[in-house]
C-alpha cells in the first residue's frame, strides 16, 4: 500500500516537472548483497553538498514492484534495501538490471538511475530428475551414446553449465557437446563391451559443474541395467543429413528423408523414429516426422529472416527387448526468396528549408532497409528528377536528400517529393515514402506598385483631411516580409501638402487647394515591407488641381465705387453706332469659368444704348435729342460661364455734359473741381496698365514653372491690348486738352471709339493654360472639354 502511495505521489510530481531534463546515473553492484550494503553517493555523483539533499526531497522511485534500494537523505548514500536475486528478476537474461528514478525539489530535477545486476554463482545445477534408468543389453558395442537429459542451473554466462562427470567406472563414460547456443549436453558413453553374468546393474553418479568461482555442482543417480538379447542398436545411414529448404515453400514439402538399419530381425529390427529431446517445441511445430517412414516434412511457415537454419536431432528406436536407439542429426538450411520490399525510413528532416539555401544543403536523412539477403536485399533509391533536390548516398542504403538547385518561394511554396526505393530480387519489390518540404521565405522581393507614376485629377477647394488618392505596392513575400508600409519621401516643399497612411497607402490633402495659386505638384511616395534587410519601392505622384468655377468676375473699368460708376457724355459726339464706353471685367478663374458674357438689367427697353453681350461695349443706338439730355442710369451684369455661373453688377451712370461754350466757363469757374476728375482719369489709365503689367509677369511665371514640372502640359497665353484714341477733344470724361497726355487715350487725328482686345473674351476658352485639360481620357469633363473643343472647331 505505501508503494502505492508513493507511486501516486511520484506521479503527481513528475507531471508537475514536465519539460525537465533528466540524467543518467550507472551503478553496478553483484547480486544478493547484505541488507544496507553501499551501492554509491548519489550526492556525490550529482555534484551536490551533502547537507543540500534534505532540503531538496529526494522522492526515489523505482520501476520494479518492490523497492531494493534505497537513499540515505543525510549523507546521499544509495543502499541495498531489500533482497536482491537476480533469477528472480530477470530470469536468464544476460544483461539485468534495475531502473530507478530520482527527483529533486527547488531546483526541480530529474535523474535517472540504472543499476546494473551482476550474476553470482549462487545457484547449482539441478537435474528434473533425481534417477535415471537405463536399460543397456549386454550385447551393444563399445561406443553406443546415450543422452541424458540436460541439467539447468539459471546462473548465466560463466555461472551456467560447463561440463558434466560420471562417477569414476570401466564401462561408461561421459562425451559432452556444446550446441550452437553454447548450452552443454551430456551423453552416456559406452567404452567397455558389458557381460550381464559378470555386472547386472551398475549404479553411477552424473554430476553437473557450473564456470563459477568458486564452482558448484549438482548430481543425479545413473542406474544402469544390463539387459540380454537385443545386442545391435540401429545404426543411421549417415551421422549429419543436410537439406535446404526455400523459405516460401508450402506445408506438407518433404524436407529429406532419414534412414536407420538394425542387424538384428523381427521385432529386434522394427525401427521407429522421433526427434529427440533436444529439439524444442518451437521447431516440432515447424517440421514433422513421420515415425515409420522417416520422412520430414514442413508442417509450419519458415521465415529465413528469423532463421538461416534449424537443426533437428532424430533417434531410430528399435522393438526389441530392451529397446535399443540410434542418434543422426538433420540440419536444414534455409533460402531467402525476394518476400520483403525495402523499408523507407526518414531518420530526420528539418521539413523546412529557406528559399536562398544553397545547392548542397541536407534537408533530410534517408535510411532504407531490406530484410531479404544479397541481391533481394541490394535496394537502389530515387526521387523524381523534375524536383530541385537529389538523394546523395553517403554510406550502405543511407542517403542524404539534398538541394540542387536555386529555390524561390513565390513560384512553388511546398514540395511533395516521393522517394521510390526497389530491390535488385525477381521479381523486383518497391516501396514508396513522400517527404513534405515547405520552403520558407526570406526578404527578396522589393514592394512593386501597380503603377509606374501616378497622376491624381484633384479640383480645388477641396475638404482638407480627405481622401484625395491611393497608391498600392505588391510584394510577393510573405508574412513581416510582405507586409507593405507606406510614407512619403521628404524630398521637396510639395511633400508638405499631403499625408499618407501607411497600412493602405490612402493620400489625404493638408490643405484646401487653390487653382489660382497652385497648379500642379508633385512628390514621391514609397512602400517599404518589414523585412530584414527592408526593401522597398518609390514611385511619383503627380497632384494636378482643377478649376472650380469660384471666382466671381471683376468689373475694372469704368471704375466701380460702392457699385456705381459714372460716365460723361458730350452730347454733339453722339450718333448711331457711337462708342460711350467699353465695359472691361476679369475673372480669376480659367477655361469656360472665365468666359464672360455682358447683360443689361435695366432699362430693359432703352432704346438709346445697346450693351454687346461679347465685348462689353456700349454704343449709342441714334444721335441725341434735347429730351435725351439727362442723367441715364444703366444696369449691367457680368458673369461668367462656369458652373454654377458667377455675375457681378454695377450701375452706371451716364451724364450728358453741356456744349463747349458752356464747358470753358464751367471750367474757368471750377477749376479745381476739372482738375480733380482729370486727375482721377490718370489715376484709373495708370491702374489699368499696372495691373495689365503685372497680369502679364504672372503668366510669364507661370509658363516657366509649367514648363519645368511637367513638358506634357503647354499653356500658352496672350493678351494684346490695342487703343485707338480719338482725335477729339470729347473723348475723355471732362474732354480736357492736357498736351503731354499718354498716346494710348489721345491720337493724332481721327475720331475713332476706344478698341480693346482682352485675354477674357469668348476665345479664350481655346488657351490651354486658362483651362486645364487632364490627361487621363477616360475623366468625364475630359471627355466634355474634347467634345466641346470638337464642336467649337
Amino acid at each position: 500500500m505505501a508503494n502505492v502511495l508513493n507511486c501516486v505521489s511520484y506521479f503527481a510530481f513528475l507531471v508537475c516537472m514536465s519539460g525537465i531534463v533528466s540524467a543518467q546515473l550507472h551503478y553496478s553492484i553483484p547480486e544478493e548483497m547484505e541488507l544496507g550494503a553501499f551501492v554509491g553517493n548519489i550526492a556525490q555523483d550529482l555534484r551536490l553538498n551533502a547537507w543540500e539533499l534534505p532540503a531538496r526531497s529526494p522522492i526515489l522511485v523505482s520501476d520494479e514492484r518492490k523497492q531494493f534500494l534505497e537513499v540515505n537523505v543525510g549523507d546521499g548514500h544509495l543502499f541495498v534495501s531489500e533482497r536482491i536475486d537476480r533469477e528472480q528478476l530477470c530470469k536468464q537474461r544476460l544483461t539485468c538490471s534495475l531502473s530507478l528514478q530520482i527527483a529533486l525539489h527547488n531546483p526541480k530535477e530529474i535523474y535517472t538511475i540504472a543499476v546494473a545486476i551482476l550474476d553470482i554463482n549462487d545457484n547449482s545445477p539441478s537435474f528434473h530428475e533425481s534417477e535415471y534408468y537405463f536399460n543397456i543389453s549386454e550385447q551393444i558395442t563399445p561406443g553406443a551414446r546415450f543422452p541424458f537429459e540436460s541439467a539447468s542451473d539459471p546462473d548465466v554466462g560463466t555461472n551456467t553449465i560447463n561440463t558434466y562427470q560420471i562417477s569414476p567406472n570401466d564401462h561408461f563414460g561421459i562425451k559432452v557437446q556444446t550446441r550452437r547456443g553454447g548450452s552443454k549436453t551430456a551423453e552416456l558413453l559406452l567404452q567397455k563391451t558389458l557381460d550381464r553374468e559378470q555386472q547386472a546393474t551398475f549404479q553411477l553418479t552424473l554430476t553437473a559443474i557450473d564456470g563459477g568461482n568458486p564452482r558448484r555442482s549438482g548430481t543425479a543417480r545413473v542406474i544402469i541395467t544390463v539387459e540380454d538379447g537385443n545386442d545391435n542398436a540401429p545404426q543411421f545411414e549417415y551421422e549429419t543429413y543436410s537439406a535446404t529448404l526455400s523459405e516460401n515453400v508450402p506445408k506438407g514439402t518433404l524436407a529429406t528423408k532419414i534412414t536407420a538399419a538394425d542387424l538384428d530381425e523381427g521385432s529386434n529390427a522394427a525401427l521407429t523414429y522421433s526427434f529427440t529431446n533436444h529439439v524444442p517445441q518451437s521447431i516440432r511445430e515447424l517440421f514433422k516426422l513421420d515415425p515409420q517412414t522417416g520422412q520430414i516434412t514442413v508442417e509450419g511457415t519458415l521465415n529465413f529472416e528469423e532463421s538461416h537454419f534449424y537443426e533437428l536431432d532424430v533417434k531410430a528406436i528399435d522393438n526389441g527387448s530392451p529397446r535399443l536407439t540410434g542418434h543422426a542429426k538433420v540440419i536444414i538450411t534455409i533460402t531467402d526468396v525476394n518476400d520483403n520490399a525495402p523499408e523507407i525510413q526518414v531518420i530526420s528532416s528539418s521539413s523546412t528549408v529557406p528559399e536562398n539555401a544553397q545547392p548542397g544543403t541536407v534537408v533530410a536523412s534517408i535510411s532504407v532497409t531490406d530484410l531479404d539477403s544479397e541481391k533481394n536485399g541490394h535496394v537502389y533509391c530515387q526521387i523524381p528528377k523534375e524536383f530541385p533536390f537529389k538523394l546523395e548516398q553517403y554510406s550502405i542504403n543511407n542517403y542524404h536528400l539534398i538541394t540542387s538547385d536555386v529555390l524561390d518561394r513565390e513560384i512553388t511554396t511546398v514540395y511533395n517529393i516521393s522517394i521510390s526505393a526497389w530491390d535488385g530480387g525477381s521479381p523486383s519489390l518497391s516501396s514508396q515514402e513522400s517527404v513534405l518540404i515547405s520552403v520558407s521565405d526570406i526578404n527578396d522581393n522589393s514592394p512593386r506598385f501597380t503603377q509606374t507614376k501616378y497622376n491624381v485629377y484633384l479640383m480645388e477647394n477641396n475638404t482638407p483631411g480627405s481622401s484625395i488618392f491611393a497608391v498600392s505596392a505588391i510584394d510577393s513575400d510573405i508574412g513581416p516580409n510582405g507586409d507593405v508600409i507606406y510614407s512619403i519621401l521628404d524630398e521637396g516643399s510639395e511633400s508638405r501638402f499631403v499625408t499618407m497612411n501607411s497600412k493602405n497607402g490612402d493620400i489625404y490633402a493638408l490643405i484646401s487647394f487653390d487653382y489660382e495659386e497652385l497648379k500642379h505638384f508633385q512628390f514621391k511616395a514609397q512602400a517599404r515591407d518589414s523585412g530584414t534587410p527592408s526593401l522597398s519601392g518609390t514611385v511619383t505622384v503627380n497632384v494636378i488641381i482643377l478649376d472650380q468655377n469660384d471666382n466671381a468676375p471683376v468689373i475694372v473699368s469704368p471704375l466701380i465705387w460702392n457699385g456705381s460708376a459714372s460716365v460723361d457724355i458730350v452730347p454733339q459726339s453722339v450718333h448711331s453706332g457711337y462708342l460711350v464706353t467699353k465695359v472691361i471685367a476679369t475673372d480669376a478663374d480659367s477655361g469656360q469659368n472665365a468666359r464672360l458674357s455682358y447683360l443689361q438689367l435695366e432699362p430693359i427697353d432703352n432704346s438709346l444704348f445697346t450693351l454687346d453681350v461679347l465685348s462689353g461695349e456700349i454704343r449709342a443706338t441714334r444721335s441725341l435729342e434735347d429730351q435725351d439730355l439727362i442723367t441715364k442710369i444703366f444696369v449691367l451684369c457680368v458673369k461668367d460661364n462656369g458652373q454654377p455661373s458667377l455675375s457681378s453688377t454695377a450701375t452706371v451712370s451716364f451724364t450728358f455734359l453741356p456744349n463747349s461754350t458752356v464747358l470753358s466757363s464751367e471750367i474757368s469757374i471750377e477749376p479745381n473741381e476739372k482738375k480733380q476728375r482729370l486727375n482721377l482719369n490718370l489715376y484709373l489709365v495708370v491702374a489699368l496698365g499696372l495691373t495689365s503689367f503685372l497680369f502679364l509677369i504672372t503668366i510669364i511665371c507661370l509658363l516657366v514653372v509649367k514648363f519645368k514640372q511637367d513638358r506634357n502640359i503647354e499653356e500658352r497665353y496672350s493678351t494684346s491690348v490695342c487703343c485707338s484714341d480719338r482725335n477729339n477733344s470729347d473723348m475723355i470724361f471732362h474732354q480736357r486738352q492736357v498736351a503731354n497726355e499718354d498716346a494710348d487715350y489721345i491720337g493724332s487725328g481721327q475720331t475713332e471709339g476706344y478698341r480693346y482686345t482682352v485675354c477674357l473674351s469668348p476665345e479664350s476658352s481655346k488657351s490651354d493654360f486658362l483651362f486645364l485639360k487632364p490627361c487621363h481620357p477616360t475623366l468625364p469633363f475630359n471627355e466634355a472639354s474634347v467634345r466641346e473643343n470638337s464642336a467649337r472647331k
